[in-house]
């Protein structure tokens, strides 16, 4: 073999080595994206031209959280805020449609008091995309509902999935799990206030015929002292 030959061989190695490289580093990068963002990057990549604007679109979002002042809450906050999510169920019972919007601000203040930006809804998404991925699909639905709430379309039952929708993110965002997951029925009048109810729904005592309490009286046994020294 000729020493041509040989730095042929030696070259092609080498560029061959080269892209291998290349596509490892690659498929490492890629599956730390899936790992980070979750069904966030698939959702990213279905809303791109192509898979490798969607990564680049998501290394940005990582740039640029990498750029926020992000604060732990204390455990005075954490307290506040589970207390203040547990009276918003509360009052679900109440005003259903009222407590929506509390949500969406009560989530709002804890969005904003951890650090991140709470103007823009998109730039918001993108910014919490990068630690509550797997909760985003939550905020989004939460937020469509509240937007067709204001436009008075949306019934009590998608109140109430509203409500559950922006727990999630709550919670995650609070870094535990403190809260009730349960949100209350609405109010039935007629079960919280007995003043309400029909006039048959109250319990009357029974009213017994003189003749029939007169033949009971008479068939009822009366109870006699039991003498002890009878045999």
């Amino acid at each position: 073999m000729s020493p041509t030959q040989v730095i042929v061989i030696v070259l092609v190695v080498l560029v061959v080595a080269a892209v291998l490289a290349v596509v490892a580093r690659q498929a490492a990068r890629r599956r730390a994206l899936r790992s980070r963002f979750g069904p966030e990057y698939d959702r990213v990549v279905a809303e791109r031209d192509s898979r490798a604007d969607a990564e680049r679109e998501l290394r940005e979002r990582e740039r640029r959280h990498a750029e926020l002042t992000l604060t732990p809450l204390t455990p005075e906050s954490r307290a506040r805020y589970a207390a203040a999510w547990e009276e918003l169920q509360v009052r679900f019972v109440d005003s259903p449609a009222e407590t929506v919007s509390d949500a969406d601000e009560l989530v709002g203040r804890l969005v904003a008091e951890r650090g991140y930006p709470t103007g823009d809804f998109s730039d918001q998404i993108a910014q919490l995309s990068v630690e509550h991925a797997r909760t985003l699909s939550h905020y989004r639905d939460a937020h469509e509902i509240r937007l067709r709430n204001e436009r008075g379309e949306a019934g009590t039952e998608e109140l109430r999935q509203a409500v559950v929708h922006y727990r999630a993110l709550f919670a995650d965002l609070l870094g535990g799990d403190p809260l009730d997951a349960r949100v209350p029925d609405q109010r039935d009048p007629d079960q919280h206030h007995p003043e309400h109810r029909r006039p048959e729904q109250h319990h009357r005592p029974e009213q017994r015929h003189p003749e029939h309490a007169s033949r009971e009286a008479q068939e009822t046994p009366v109870d006699r002292p039991h003498d002890v020294t009878s045999r």
